[in-house]
């Protein structure tokens, strides 16, 4: 007899962004083996590839996107099936004080970390690839409200995406379709190697639990997010950081 597991996501076919690497890349990998048709994009080819070479089945697709034009997203969501789940795994961080932050900076941030899931989840409803009772995930930050010195412009892009998610699932409520978020803490990935070693072993003492988090704690989340048992959870920030804003 096979065990009860509520969390499976056999038949369900979910697009990640940003799989290349890090957290998207351990929530493609985690999706796969929860039985998901994983669709994966990133900017990356040659990691993308090595992601989709992790995935388990057989229905897996990988695209190569660029969502920093309105054409390359129209573009990618008419290639797409209907969809059960979206995950936004895609990000950058960019850590400049507030007397050197300037417009390039922090458009280029917010193109990535806003305006591109934005206007992703956007063209998915209008195309209709969105399917009834369908999840959509957005990988936030506790940086939206837990400050760091240089971290500006990642805090504006994070807090807006709470925002807007919030926002998207109170409109799409009424098609039955979920909208949350995802808040780590400091998680173990290349993004940190914008830190020195001796930036990171200081920080990681301010951690209750004493450590950074690993992807693929943060991929659970995500799965427990697109899997039935979270059918009636919508517009929430899930919080996942080994304690640091308990301080």
């Amino acid at each position: 007899m096979s065990l009860y597991n509520p969390f499976l996501l056999t038949d369900k076919t979910i697009l990640v962004t940003g799989a290349s690497s890090g957290i998207g890349k351990a929530i493609a990998i985690e999706c796969s083996k929860m039985g998901a048709n994983v669709i994966i994009t990133g900017r990356d080819q040659n990691r993308l590839k090595e992601t989709f070479s992790l995935l388990q089945g057989e229905g897996n697709l990988q695209l190569i996107a660029d969502f920093s034009t309105t054409e390359g997203i129209n573009s990618f969501v008419e290639k797409l099936p209907d969809l059960n789940g979206v995950v936004h795994a895609a990000g950058i961080i960019k850590r400049l004080p507030l007397k050197f932050i300037n417009e390039k900076a922090l458009n280029e941030l917010m193109q990535t970390n806003l305006y591109a899931p934005a206007l992703l989840t956007q063209q998915l409803y209008k195309k209709k690839k969105l399917i009834d009772k369908s999840s959509i995930v957005f990988i936030s930050s506790i940086a939206a409200s837990f400050s760091s010195i240089g971290n500006i412009m990642y805090m504006a892009s994070k807090g807006a995406l709470n925002s807007l998610c919030k926002g998207i699932a109170f409109e799409l409520s009424r098609n039955g379709i979920r909208v949350n978020s995802v808040l780590p803490g400091m998680v173990q990935t290349n993004l940190t190697k914008v830190i020195t070693e001796q930036e990171i072993q200081d920080d990681i003492k301010r951690y209750p639990l004493g450590r950074y988090g690993k992807p693929e704690e943060i991929a659970y989340a995500a799965v427990y997010l697109l899997s039935d048992t979270t059918q009636w959870m919508t517009g929430s920030l899930l919080t996942i950081d080994g304690g640091i804003t308990l301080r």
